[in-house]
This record gives C-alpha cells, sequence and structure tokens, in this order.
C-alpha cells in the first residue's frame, strides 16, 4: 500500500460539518500539479496555487509552472498575479486564498491547494501571530551580536523557546532574528504566542496529501529537470525579465536556478558550474521541504509520485469518502 497515515486527523474528522478543502503538498518535483488535477477532474474542482514562486509573472520555466493549455480546462488560481517587484507575506497568500477558496466553494466546486510552500499552507490553515511591531534598535543589538559571534542568535533563542529553536533552522538568521525580538519584547515563548494569537481557518475540513516518492528516485528526476530547464530556456527567461526592467535583486531571483541563471549572465559562474550549484540547491530545498513536512499534523503521505498511476488512485480512493460526507 502506497499510502502512510502521519495522523489521523484528516480521516476521522469526515462527520464535521465544515466544508471540504483538499491540499496536496510535498517536495518539489514530487509531481503535485499533477495529482492535483487528477482530483480536480474527478471531483469537479479547482486549483489553487500554494508555491510562493508561482504567484509571480514571468517566472514560468525555473517555477515548473505549469503552462494554460496544460491545465486541462481546469481553472487554476492565484497563479502570475504579481509583478516580480512586489513584495508578498505569507499574511497576504492567506488572506487572499482564503478570498479564493470560499469563491469557489460558492460555486458548488472543491478547491484543491497545491505546492510546496509549507509555510504558506501552514499560514492558510491555521493563522498567523501578527507579534509586535519591529524594535529597529533591538534589531540592530541583536545583528551586531550574530556577527561577532555566529549562531549566538540560535543558540540565545534555544534558552528562550526551545520550540521554537528546533523549528527554525540555525542559519535561518532573519526568521531566528523576528523570534528572539519577539520573545524579548512580549517577555514570553513566541511559540506560546502564536498558538495564543493566530486565526485559524474556519468554516472548513481539510484533507492533506503529503507526496513521498524515495529520495534517490526524486533526486535523479530534480536533476534531470533541472537540466531540462536549462536547455529549455531558463537563461533567456532571465535575460528578458532583467529587459523588462527588474532589478536582479527582486526577491523570485533568489530561488534555485534563477540565482544561477542571474550569476551565468553577470559572468560569476560557466554554464557547468551554474547547473551544477542549481541541481545541489534544488536537491537540498527538497530535502528541508520533506522535513517540513514531516511535522505538519494531520497530513495522509501517498509513498510515490503524483504522476503514478497508483498514487493517483490511492489520492482518488481517499478524497471520495472525504467529498462524499459533505
Amino acid at each position: 500500500m502506497p499510502i502512510e497515515k502521519q495522523a489521523n486527523e484528516s480521516l476521522t474528522s469526515l462527520d464535521a460539518p465544515e466544508r471540504p478543502l483538499v491540499a496536496v503538498a510535498g517536495p518539489t518535483g514530487s509531481g503535485k500539479s499533477e495529482l492535483a488535477l487528477v482530483i480536480a477532474e474527478q471531483f469537479d474542482g479547482e486549483i489553487v496555487n500554494c508555491d510562493s514562486l508561482q504567484v509571480y509573472r514571468y517566472f514560468d520555466i525555473g517555477t515548473a509552472k505549469l503552462p494554460p493549455h496544460e491545465r486541462r480546462g481546469i481553472p487554476h488560481h492565484l497563479i502570475d498575479v504579481l509583478d516580480p517587484d512586489q513584495l508578498f507575506t505569507a499574511g497576504e497568500y492567506a488572506r487572499l486564498a482564503r478570498e479564493t477558496i470560499a469563491a469557489i466553494t460558492a460555486r458548488g466546486r472543491l478547491p484543491i491547494l497545491a505546492g510546496g510552500t509549507g509555510f504558506y499552507l501552514r499560514a492558510l490553515l491555521d493563522g498567523l501571530f501578527e507579534g509586535p511591531s519591529r524594535d529597529q534598535a533591538l534589531r540592530d543589538r541583536l545583528v551586531a551580536r550574530e556577527r561577532r559571534r555566529p549562531g549566538s542568535l540560535h543558540r540565545l533563542l534555544a534558552r528562550f523557546d526551545s520550540e521554537a529553536a528546533r523549528r527554525i533552522h540555525p542559519h535561518d538568521v532573519p526568521k531566528v532574528t523576528r523570534a528572539l525580538e519577539v520573545c524579548l519584547l512580549m517577555r514570553r515563548p513566541v511559540t506560546e504566542l502564536f498558538r495564543l494569537g493566530r486565526d485559524t481557518l474556519r468554516g472548513y475540513r481539510t484533507l492533506k496529501l503529503g507526496l513521498l516518492p524515495g529520495r534517490d528516485a526524486l533526486y535523479e528526476r530534480l536533476d534531470k529537470r533541472c537540466a531540462g530547464m536549462f536547455e529549455g530556456g531558463l537563461v533567456e527567461e532571465v535575460r528578458h525579465i532583467l529587459a523588462r526592467g527588474f532589478a536582479a535583486t527582486a526577491k523570485p531571483f533568489e530561488s534555485h536556478g534563477y540565482r544561477q541563471a542571474v550569476q551565468l549572465l553577470a559572468g560569476e559562474l560557466n554554464a557547468r558550474e551554474a547547473l551544477f550549484y542549481a541541481q545541489r540547491n534544488t536537491r537540498q530545498y527538497a530535502k528541508r521541504q520533506m522535513t517540513w513536512f514531516r511535522r505538519e499534523p494531520g497530513l495522509v503521505w501517498l509513498k510515490g509520485f503524483g504522476d503514478a498511476p497508483e498514487i493517483q488512485q490511492a489520492a482518488v480512493e481517499c478524497v471520495r469518502p472525504f467529498v462524499q460526507k459533505s
């Protein structure tokens, strides 16, 4: 059987009166888009993007964005809604996604989230704690401390809030800094404040399906896909985006593949090096995604790729009773 249940919440809440919502999650390259299409075809659904890069216009090849002619006539939402230089937060995503989901439900159709940005999914379902306003003087002191003693902020966070320290990677200095700032300003652990201050999604019950292919097979697929992106015009796509007047420092250019394409155009990397680093960084990103989703409560694991017939059948068998209880 390709299904492994991480927790039973998704399946034991079937008698709840809320409207159904399906989420397809997993690491990059695991076949989320294809599986979401199959579910949408079977259950009269519409797909809501849950990927932090696919919200940007012009970033198509490197994000594996499904072109319109491959969407099988199924509506897709929250794709190509921002210019590359526009800032977009998880809170803004949650607000737009909730509005979109409500509109899909009002049409009598099934909303299906699809994407690998776990923080967006959590913001949508669980809400976010806004926290106190930034204290620039405090942040400056924290930044100076980290420069003098790299890693010291994460160690300090572990003293104030061990749970937050476990969840935030030591190298993710911006998140560590913000967590410490909240702890110091509010004089309480940030994880405790998160639980108290979040605005969870109401009126829905969610079936969360997680794709989990074997690591070696996933990495092989990612390497091939990354090479195909470079061969298929990724560098030219970047050249055209820059020609539109967008700076190479725009947020989406920080992503894997795009960063290396920018460095290639700038003469900082040659073609071989660009591909090597893009492949390596993409594999590392997929590993972090798998770690994140393993901590996601209520996830029903499908142990394979989303384009595999047996995985698609297993997903349909999960979704059918979930939807029929509505």
